[in-house]
């Protein structure tokens, strides 16, 4: 795509500012749409402990300070358009990064796309930390492969949304983690191969250290103990409930009533759910009996190991089962629906002067329907997976190796999170519908620097 003379282009530096004050408000619309951020039933949760100082170990404290640091006292809508902000951002590097020449114009059509043909705008405009998940992945790139040719304030802002990005949930540790590993065997193939790019591990090494220091830092301030995360093992042990491996290992090791038991659990077993959700969130569910989150003495993390010892083969099975099926699983408006009976309670009590406008959005009136929204989201998220393994294809046969890099780190995020979210909670089509819109992204990007990269590669043997 080559501008006319004379049109601003984001390869250009005063170009920056522009774009992303134009694309900020284009990200707000479902939003704007809705009357009011939209809302997951999570969002209590982290509202309770930003703004109330209540503390929930399976949520993130850092995504729950970010709410009163973006004014969220005030309006939650300070936080989505902060979440707006940083998204646009990052997307505006991404393009001034892959096409040098893409117009202001362009750009923009880039982003009326996305909020018409995927759920970025979904994700965005919710206070939940799904919106940085894409985050994540575009920061982690840009400081893996162009970190060099930023400069220092941009690197720098770069780095902290990254980090903010990572901090806001456990998985995404693993996420940017997966990312580091794979750019670091394309380190030492790039010593082979010299006309690979070489990536840049230290940006995004430091960028994970330090949410990995704000993690930290945060549940220390809330615990006065030092960790990272507690939650994981629950949400693994919820998983091979519903995998029905806790039950197999109960049933070989529990003894008959009355006599010791190697674990509390074997007293429940009986009333152990085949399902994740209803473990973890059911109302007469026996894990809240047993402590919930907060209980400490290991045994949970124990029947992890003890399973994991005694069926290696189940837990393979389960697992591969489990991460191809959210690999496929990205429909728009998972949880995105009426919480009305769960957040007015909270709503009223912590921010009472947002509750009418939060009952009056049409999410709260049950006027979103995502069937017809689906009919759109999901083809296209499915052929922008597709347009992946081509742009990866024809980038190679033509030997361009920096266009590989894109699309192959998005490829390796799209399957990374799913393993993770499959493995270590259990499939749900919002854990991949928040990160569809970025193959989607790369696609136009592509086409915008070169109208030819999905075409067929003429055969040169012939």
């Amino acid at each position: 795509m080559t501008p006319k003379k004379g049109a601003r282009t984001a390869g250009q530096p005063f170009a920056l500012v522009p774009a992303v004050a134009l694309l900020t408000p284009l990200l707000l619309g479902v939003a704007l749409w809705n009357g009011f951020p939209l809302v997951f039933y999570d969002t209590g949760a982290y509202v309770a402990q930003g703004l109330a100082g209540a503390f929930f170990v399976e949520r993130s404290p850092i995504y729950s300070l970010m709410l009163p640091a973006s004014g969220a006292f005030i309006s939650l809508w300070l936080t989505a358009a902060v979440q707006a902000l940083m998204t646009a951002y990052l997307v505006a590097e991404l393009a001034r990064a892959e096409v040098p020449r893409l117009t202001l114009k362009g750009l923009l059509a880039i982003g009326v796309t996305l909020m018409l043909l995927t759920g970025i705008g979904w994700y965005v405009g919710q206070i939940e930390p799904d919106c940085f998940t894409p985050l994540v992945v575009i920061g982690g790139y840009l400081l893996l492969f162009h970190a060099g040719a930023l400069p220092r304030w941009r690197l720098v802002a770069v780095i902290a949304i990254t980090c903010l990005a990572v901090a806001s949930h456990p998985s995404h540790i693993g996420l940017i983690g997966g990312l580091v590993i794979c750019a670091g065997m394309a380190w030492g193939l790039h010593r082979k191969m010299p006309s690979l790019p070489r990536p840049r591990l230290g940006p995004c090494l430091s960028a994970l250290a330090l949410s990995l220091a704000l993690l930290v830092t945060a549940n220390f301030a809330y615990t006065r103990e030092v960790f990272v995360s507690r939650a994981g093992h629950v949400f693994l042990l919820a998983r091979l409930m519903q995998d029905g491996i806790v039950q197999r290992l109960l049933a070989d090791v529990c003894m008959p009533p009355g006599q010791p038991q190697p674990y509390t659990l074997c007293l429940y077993r009986a009333r152990l759910p085949r399902n994740a959700n209803a473990w973890l969130w059911g109302e007469h569910s026996s894990f809240h009996v047993l402590g919930g989150f907060m209980r400490s003495d290991g045994e949970y993390g124990r029947i992890v190991g003890d399973s994991l010892a005694r069926y290696p083969g189940m837990h393979l099975k389960a697992a591969v089962t489990e991460s191809v099926t959210q690999f496929f699983l990205f429909k728009t408006g998972d949880g995105i629906e009426s919480q009305e009976t769960i957040l007015t309670r909270p709503f009223q009590e912590i921010i009472p002067r947002q509750l009418p406008a939060y009952l009056a959005a049409r999410q709260q009136n049950q006027e979103i329907r995502f069937r017809l929204i689906n009919i759109v989201h999901v083809p296209v998220g499915m052929v922008a997976m597709i347009g992946l393994f081509f742009l990866l294809q024809h980038a190679t046969l033509r030997r361009r190796w920096r266009e590989v890099m894109l699309p192959a780190t998005v490829l390796l995020a799209l399957l990374g999170n799913a393993v993770i979210c499959g493995t270590f909670s259990n499939p749900h089509s919002r854990y991949q519908s928040r990160l569809i819109w970025l193959p989607v992204l790369v696609l136009l990007l592509a086409r915008a620097r070169d109208p030819r990269a999905l075409q067929p590669v003429p055969d040169q043997s012939s």
